[in-house]
């Protein structure tokens, strides 16, 4: 037996870390099961930490042992297979350590601006310096001579030593609450050094610190200035930090950049010109952490091909819909210039737009851009996007160059994750709608996960609520989805409200504050930790986040005892008036077709709220006992029973759903407010309601994800797969028809007519995607066990799931031989599996490869 996927706090060697006790884990291949490991941990050739022989199934282990800072330590790991054969040692992985404590600093915050306009966007700053490196005043005690660079910035970043990038990170240091936490990176940078004279160049851009933000353009939301924290060591020995040594410019080729604007860029001013000196400030280093996450990069690459549209206009189509930039190169003269403006649709003629994402009377700029303003100098030109990120299909391109022999290429920029899942099926618009969820993930998920790339570029709370359970299923997204859980603690307010974006892109507003208190919405600080501890089993994401998650709860309770108005439902909450919310704002279902969702009241408020009340509650009760917290335990168990009561008395008939709107059946079922009965007609009258809309839904936001689900586990399967299969709208598979290549915001993105509206890049409705993995092909984790339950149904022909779950390699897939189900799964080293037939047969499968068909009896 071999273990493989060996991984540290759930990356692959991860550079510059601070959390001082990592977590440990790896998969096991080739035998049934693990019955023991050995751990050997090791800096250079001393051997720090030996395990010895550790009799356990346990796929992985905290590293106990004290930690220091800039320690580099290698692992690896043999295992014992269940007749107590032993392995042979696996590969070596290996993390490092950040620097731990703020006496590591040496360098000082740099300013590159002299003066600075707040009010106007300002062309990147060149910094630079030469330094000298004398390897004999380098201590090395024998050791190989070491690397290390740890920088950050306000604003963004691009390092060069020697003429050489460093690392591969772009748009570092990343998305953060600035004023609260600022990450700094560390780059192994030995190879990049030479003894003697070195030189250093450091770019600066506005990024994320002082660019337009959000729908509303904000600029200079965590500052004015842009400054530079730069420290080079040679075995710990600093040998360039960023002083009052340093010179700038702001003269070089980017002359405007802005996150969310585009880039202005003057190709004749590559010898860059007039630096002057630096000013040092105090800005603080207690905020500075490691980032602990992967890197943002540059991932797949799509060529242009060059159209012309009907208006007479000449657009680049890259074929897909994403988040990043572009990349172009041009035979040019000196003082040409070309503009491209970034879109991510042609309207209902066939020409360029943007208007679909665009709030131009909200915006303080009037809209987002999305431009690159490119000057040529004479000959061949080349250039990159360094400081900006948009989403986009194509480019609009104005120019009077012969591009006949240009090349245009989008490339696609987030968190370098991996994909986990493939997925297929006998219907080629379910599998594209699987790739376009994943492209929605990969343009959303650029450090943080937010809504769209677009208008917005906004961490919402419920964005990631809906698509947890999914988006782990479909990429390796903990590390990202972990990080942007420290910022939601960050950004909750005093009384336990969850800010609705995080970090912020926008200016506070009163408004803004109201509606931090929305359910479904706040409730993500609750159902993210969970369903990561339930997929994953790493307990420490429930004990880092429960003070966030009880406080939120806290406050929904405090709501429940706040009494309406209105005499009548002040009467209708009685006996259970503590535990039915009907105050406040919300922004409620969201999103459901044909209801106007910008006016949250049209949602009936207290049957959302009350539901999320009890539904929360369950979840912080099992939270609370899996951390042993005995009372708080007790009493949300008895928070939940009573808003389940609550939920019970305003939203139904002695336990019977009259509604017109299947999210209130949904929400129901998925949340079991309802007994067992009382379950089972809720489920007959939502089948009964979807057939009523022909096979189309009519769930919003918060429901969608639960919807074909909460049909299969009460038996109407053939409904779940017609609204699966819809192809009119509001349908998943209508946009597929349209020619989507990402997820939609709305249903009706393009309407029939061609006709655009609202982002064409929000991966929420592609959550119907965890349904295809745990409910068509039935591949479920719950906690550390494994259970394949699949949904087989004739209409789909055949469908089949490879999951990398994090005990390993799962496979489930099913398909018709005439009337035959033939059943194919695969189960990984080192675990066992339920696997659960459509007849209710049950059968425990260890480690390997089944195939089931005919008249299966395991009863």
């Amino acid at each position: 037996m071999r273990a493989i996927n060996l991984k540290t706090e759930h990356m692959t060697n991860p550079m510059g870390i601070d959390i001082r006790k990592p977590y440990l884990s790896w998969n096991c291949v080739e035998g049934v099961a693990q019955t023991a490991y050995e751990i050997q941990v090791t800096e250079g050739q001393e051997v720090l930490w030996n395990s010895g022989k550790v009799l356990s199934h346990q796929m992985h282990v905290i590293y106990e042992k004290q930690t220091q800072s800039r320690q580099r330590l290698s692992w690896k790991i043999r295992l014992w297979d269940e007749n107590d054969k032993v392995g042979d040692w696996s590969e070596e992985a290996h993390f490092e350590m950040g620097l731990l404590k703020k006496s590591d600093w040496s360098a000082e915050w740099i300013n590159p601006e002299l003066t600075c306009d707040p009010e106007v966007h300002k062309p990147a700053s060149y910094m630079r310096k030469d330094f000298t490196i004398n390897l004999s005043e380098i201590p090395s005690e024998g050791a190989p001579i070491k690397g290390r660079l740890y920088i950050t910035a306000h604003g963004l970043y691009e390092a060069w030593i020697n003429g050489q990038r460093v690392g591969d990170f772009v748009l570092a240091p990343g998305s953060y609450n600035y004023d609260k936490r600022l990450a700094y990176q560390t780059y192994d940078v030995t190879e990049l050094l030479q003894e003697g004279e070195n030189s250093v160049q450091v770019i600066l851009g506005d990024g994320w610190y002082r660019s337009v933000s959000g729908v509303d353009g904000d600029r200079n939301l965590y500052g004015e200035d842009v400054a530079l924290l730069f420290q080079l060591e040679v075995n710990g020995k600093c040998v360039c930090i960023s002083d009052e040594s340093w010179e700038a410019s702001q003269n070089g080729p980017i002359r405007e950049n802005d996150m969310q604007q585009g880039e202005t860029v003057d190709a004749r001013l590559s010898e860059i010109t007039e630096y002057h000196g630096v000013k040092t400030e105090k800005f603080s280093t207690e905020n500075l952490i490691c980032s602990n996450c992967v890197p943002i990069c540059e991932m797949e690459r799509f060529e242009g091909r060059v159209i012309t549209t009907p208006n007479g206009e000449t657009v680049i189509d890259f074929g897909q819909n994403l988040a990043g930039y572009v990349e172009f190169t041009v035979e040019a003269k000196a003082g040409e210039s070309i503009i491209l403006t970034h879109g991510e649709t042609l309207d209902e003629n066939g020409n360029f737009t943007q208007e679909n994402f665009q709030d131009r009377k909200r915006h303080k700029e009037g809209g987002t851009h999305q431009k690159v303003t490119y000057i040529c100098s004479e000959g061949k030109n080349h250039y990159k996007t360094k400081f900006s990120i948009w989403g986009f299909r194509y480019a609009k391109l104005e120019t009077s160059i012969d591009i006949s022999k240009a090349r245009f290429t989008a490339i696609a920029v987030y968190s370098k994750m991996e994909q986990l899942t493939t997925f297929s099926c006998g219907n080629e618009g379910v599998n594209k709608l699987v790739q376009n969820s994943i492209w929605s993930q990969k343009s959303n998920f650029c450090d943080v996960p937010t809504d769209c790339p677009t208008r917005e570029r906004a961490a919402w709370t419920g964005d990631m609520g809906v698509f947890a359970h999914t988006g782990i299923y479909l990429m390796d997204a903990y590390p990202v989805m972990r990080k942007w859980l420290e910022e939601c603690r960050l950004a909750q307010y005093p009384d336990g409200r969850i800010a609705n974006i995080a970090p912020r892109n926008n200016k506070p507003s009163f408004f803004s504050g109201l509606l931090a208190g929305s359910v479904g919405w706040g409730d993500a600080c609750i159902i993210v930790p969970y369903t990561l501890y339930r997929r994953d089993g790493d307990v420490r994401i429930l004990e880092d986040n429960y003070e966030m998650m009880k406080n939120w709860y806290g406050f929904l309770e405090r709501r429940g005892k706040k009494a309406p108005k209105n005499p009548l439902k002040r009467l209708k909450r009685k006996p259970y008036e503590k535990y039915t919310i009907d105050t406040g704002i919300d922004y409620g279902e969201w999103c459901e077709p044909d209801v106007e969702s910008t006016s949250a009241m049209r949602t009936p408020q207290g049957k959302v709220a009350t539901a999320f009340l009890a539904r929360s509650g369950q979840m912080m009760a099992e939270i609370a006992e899996i951390l042993g917290k005995e009372s708080d335990a007790v009493h949300y168990h008895e928070m939940a029973e009573n808003a389940k009561k609550a939920w019970r008395r305003i939203a139904t008939d002695n336990g019977r759903i009259h509604s017109t709107r299947q999210a209130d059946y949904v929400r129901a079922l998925a949340f079991e407010l309802l007994e067992n009965e009382e379950a089972e007609q809720a489920a007959a009258d939502l089948n009964e309601l979807v057939k009523a809309c022909d096979y189309h839904l009519n769930t919003g936001f918060l429901s969608t994800p639960n919807l074909t689900r909460v049909l299969c586990d009460y038996g109407y399967d053939d409904t779940a797969y017609r609204l699966l299969l819809q192809d009119t709208r509001p349908s998943w598979l209508y946009e597929v028809k349209q020619g989507a290549t990402t997820i939609w915001e709305t249903w009706d993105g393009i309407n029939e007519k061609g006709e655009v509206k609202a982002s064409l890049n929000h991966y929420s409705y592609g959550a119907v995607c965890g349904w295809l993995v745990d409910g068509v092909c039935g591949i479920q984790i719950q906690g550390t066990k494994i259970i394949i339950c699949p949904h087989p149904n004739k209409t789909l022909g055949y469908a089949k799931a490879t999951y990398r779950s994090p005990y390993g390699e799962i496979t489930s897939g099913w398909r018709y031989e005439g009337e035959q189900i033939i059943y194919e799964v695969e189960v990984p080293s080192n675990t066992e599996a339920e696997m659960i037939l459509p007849d209710g047969q049950k059968r425990v499968l260890t480690a390997g490869k089944y195939s089931y068909g005919g008249n299966i009896k395991w009863n």
